[in-house]
């Protein structure tokens, strides 16, 4: 069996993710879009509107980047139990738009300066842009149903839109507990706790890619619970990934990455490093740690004791 570059096979699949997504979302606006996504205007509809606050935020952000694993991972299990992924390719863009509008907002609400290598999307078009255009992108999966709603039978695109409602939900309380906790208002947190965070956060995007797949290639519903399950654990995996790389990414590779160096130390993060490091440290380390993650510090020889106290305690390697 040859092995698989998975690298070069996403940023080959991008291309055709990326042509899907503009399908639905143009580059530039018309009439003819409004009238297909809005209805027939009463009075008239802005283009230039639509097109400065909407579609330009949306394509400079899209065109930074992105690895589109969601949407792959959609079409693999899709083909992989049986469907047909030419069939329903349209609908693989739900979980990839509802993450680009996730970001965009987590960005504002953790008042990130970098993604992508560039400044953050609030900080080019202002906070009140981003947030609608976040909310655009949650709520635009929708027309996606609605245009598409002749595929299957009534009781399939049920379970479809009861798995794009629940995980709609999950991802706003899984964003609630890490904002509660990095606002340093937890007394303590275990390990059961920041996976069950990650889960509802990060892992549901990827569990709704992976249902949303199996609904459509007839799974049973044991079936797209086990596939929902495998997809959260790489979800769950890719954020603890995230963390290490946040402390531990230097020079080109840093840049690559495309964050700030230390922003989850920035943030107050209440990453598995820290919370391991909070169980196994002495009470001076503990306190000091703490004490740098509640002062949500820019500083970088503050980040920097603080990686060490990760590093102390083994918290990156564990």
């Amino acid at each position: 069996m040859a092995e698989i570059d998975i690298m070069e096979f996403l940023k080959q699949e991008r291309k055709r993710i990326d042509a899907i997504i503009e399908r639905w979302i143009p580059r530039k606006v018309s009439e003819e879009y409004l009238e297909f996504l809005l209805g027939k205007a009463k009075w008239r509809y802005s283009l230039e509107a639509f097109q400065h606050a909407i579609l330009d935020p949306i394509w400079e952000f899209l065109d930074r980047g992105g690895k589109r694993w969601r949407p792959v991972l959609f079409l693999l299990v899709n083909e992989a139990l049986g469907g047909d992924p030419r069939k329903v390719e349209d609908f693989c863009i739900i979980p990839e738009l509802i993450h680009e509008g996730t970001i965009i907002v987590d960005d504002i609400e953790d008042k990130g300066e970098l993604r992508r290598g560039k400044p953050c999307l609030h900080l080019i078009f202002g906070e009140d842009i981003a947030i609608n255009v976040g909310n655009f992108l949650y709520f635009l999966p929708l027309v996606v149903f609605r245009e598409k709603r002749d595929l299957f039978p009534p009781s399939v695109y049920l379970k479809a839109y009861e798995t794009y409602i629940q995980e709609m939900i999950n991802v706003s309380v899984g964003q609630g507990t890490d904002i509660y906790w990095h606002q340093g208002k937890a007394s303590e947190i275990s390990e059961e706790e920041y996976l069950q965070m990650c889960a509802n956060k990060t892992g549901c995007l990827a569990r709704m890619a992976a249902k949303l797949a199996a609904i459509f290639a007839g799974a049973s519903d044991e079936v797209v619970e086990k596939v929902g399950s495998v997809a959260e654990a790489l979800g769950v995996a890719f954020q603890i990934q995230d963390d290490i790389l946040d402390v531990t990414l230097k020079g080109e590779k840093r840049e690559i990455f495309g964050k700030a160096f230390g922003n989850d130390i920035k943030e107050g993060k209440r990453s598995l490093m820290v919370i391991y490091t909070l169980q196994h440290a002495t009470e001076n380390d503990r306190r000091r740690l703490l004490e740098i993650l509640d002062k949500h510090t820019d500083d970088v020889e503050e980040k920097l004791e603080a990686i060490a106290i990760l590093e102390k305690y083994g918290a990156i390697e564990y």
